[in-house]
């Protein structure tokens, strides 16, 4: 079966709503994404160097197994849009998350 990861980088909308963006990621948002199918892991990384305020400042990877690994993000997009995986007004979405998935080279 494929493996891989998909990457997705975000930011709170507002940095005084640091901590409620963190709670709700960690809470809320990360256990309704690891319930799409083909998602088997997460960890969230925070950016040490946060001079560049164009950048992102959190990481998601999320560890992927499925025959089908773009089906996966297929599937989160579509359960995000039915309103399945809720967001929150504390997730920036100009810019909005980058997003990626990688395939394991073996």
């Amino acid at each position: 079966m494929p493996k891989g990861v998909m990457v997705i980088q975000t930011s709170p909308s507002d940095p005084s709503r640091e901590d409620e963006f963190n709670e709700w990621y960690s809470n809320t948002h990360l256990p309704e994404v690891c319930e799409v199918p083909g998602i088997v892991a997460a960890r969230r990384y925070r950016v040490l160097d946060d001079t560049d305020p164009a950048r992102h400042s959190y990481l998601a990877i999320y560890e992927l197994e499925a025959d089908d690994l773009t089906a996966t993000l297929k599937e989160l997009r579509a359960r995000t849009a039915s309103g399945q995986i809720g967001l929150s007004d504390t997730l920036r979405l100009d810019p909005p998350p980058s997003i990626a998935i990688y395939e394991l080279l073996e």
